[in-house]
């Protein structure tokens, strides 16, 4: 008991130190609280965010923005998951009342995705801080476009407050999106993996696509793009509740989309979210096998059996792989989904996981996806090699726009 005691001391002291350490780079709002919030004496402000809306010593941006005497803090917004992080993927949120603030929550992920002009009315500037993964088809970025239109529509100043990318930030992958699928998982004709912070993307969205919002962003201190999360000396707050660790944005880049089919599990539902495939009719062993023979970048297969204890496959005994990144500046996780993709394919064409048996899931598949050519060439029999040089020409073309916007080294 004392051995277990004493681990659990040295933990929490070594987490103080963390916190307390200063880290190599200060987000937007530890720059915003330090000094540029001077630029903004006099205005009302109206902020959206969530629970990793944190300064570099964990102090809640909602807190930390209210403690100012001005400019002085009177609406919040929240996105998916609600602004304290409490609500599930898909689940609605509600307008509130902040309990610590006693400041009015206006959902962004319910009835309303974009600000309405009464939300809006009283406020001079309106400022979005919130982490996020460089996963196209994560809603925060969108919740940011919106938040910007409306901002655009009512002459008020919109300002992103800047954060890391989670994953290695010159990480640029995957397909671009099909304009025919925009949806609010993927709602502009971005890669799949974009490699962008939040405030490089606000700019390439009111550029590119015409929002033409008041747009200021507030850098980073310390950051670039040959960082991961990892070496910015700041601590991960989950962005929802299966992305518990930094690394996960890799995992959920390299798994999602087909997580949308729900026709084989990703891990969601067991302790390594995004980082499993499999299901009960799935060989393990040849999965693994063959996917390792493909020599990915910056990832091995190894084969696993899992039961997952919730989701749609509670309870299921599932054999699959486990995928294990060996190389983060190397590893191409949509190519890696890509592939397999196309091995579950060759392995089990019987199985129907991208066919019928899918079902409606079809749809979101291809929302996922950003288009709807990816799940008809595995099905016509292209190989992985043949899906990926069939969106290189639209990637390469991204990346060279992506430099116009970039902030950092």
């Amino acid at each position: 008991m004392k051995r277990r005691q004493t681990l659990l001391l040295i933990a929490t002291v070594a987490f103080s130190q963390n916190v307390d350490a200063q880290p190599k780079v200060q987000p937007g709002i530890d720059v915003f609280v330090e000094h540029a919030h001077r630029n903004y004496v006099g205005n009302k402000v109206g902020l959206i965010t969530n629970a990793t809306g944190v300064t570099s010593t964990l102090t809640s941006t909602v807190d930390a923005l209210h403690q100012l005497d001005s400019p002085e803090l009177v609406k919040l917004f929240g996105p998916e998951h609600g602004i304290r992080g409490d609500a599930y993927a898909g689940g609605k949120v509600q307008d509130a009342t902040d309990a610590r603030t006693g400041l009015p929550v206006y959902s962004l992920y319910g009835k309303n995705r974009k600000p309405t002009p009464e939300m809006l009315e009283g406020i001079d500037v309106l400022i979005y801080d919130i982490q996020d993964i460089d996963n196209r088809t994560y809603t925060y970025i969108y919740t940011m476009a919106y938040a910007m239109q409306a901002a655009a529509e009512n002459n008020i100043e919109f300002v992103v407050l800047d954060r890391p990318i989670a994953m290695y930030g010159n990480l640029v992958d995957g397909n671009v999106l099909d304009p025919d699928f925009s949806s609010f998982i993927g709602l502009y004709p971005i890669p799949y993996v974009y490699g962008m912070t939040p405030g490089e993307l606000a700019q390439l969205f009111n550029e590119e696509f015409e929002i033409n919002a008041r747009l200021t962003v507030i850098k980073m201190t310390g950051y670039n793009h040959e960082m991961e999360f990892e070496d910015t000396g700041l601590v991960w707050v989950p962005t929802s509740p299966h992305i518990p660790r930094s690394e996960t944005a890799y995992f959920c880049a390299a798994t999602g989309c087909m997580g949308e089919l729900s026709t084989v599990c990703v891990g969601v539902g067991y302790t390594l979210p995004f980082e499993l495939v499999g299901e009960e009719w799935i060989d393990g062993h040849a999965l693994a096998k063959e996917l390792n023979a493909r020599n990915l970048p910056g990832v091995h297969f190894k084969s696993t059996f899992f039961k997952p204890f919730y989701s749609a496959f509670k309870g299921k005994n599932c054999s699959g792989a486990q995928l294990l990144i060996t190389g983060t500046k190397q590893f191409l996780p949509f190519a890696t989904q890509i592939h397999i993709l196309t091995a579950i394919q060759k392995l089990f064409p019987e199985s129907g996981f991208l066919g019928n048996k899918a079902g409606s899931r079809i749809a979101s598949f291809n929302r996922a996806a950003g288009t709807d050519e990816i799940r008809k060439a595995i099905l016509d029999g292209k190989t992985a090699e043949e899906i990926i040089a069939g969106y290189q020409a639209d990637l390469n073309r991204f990346k060279q726009t992506r430099k116009k916007y970039l902030l950092y080294d």
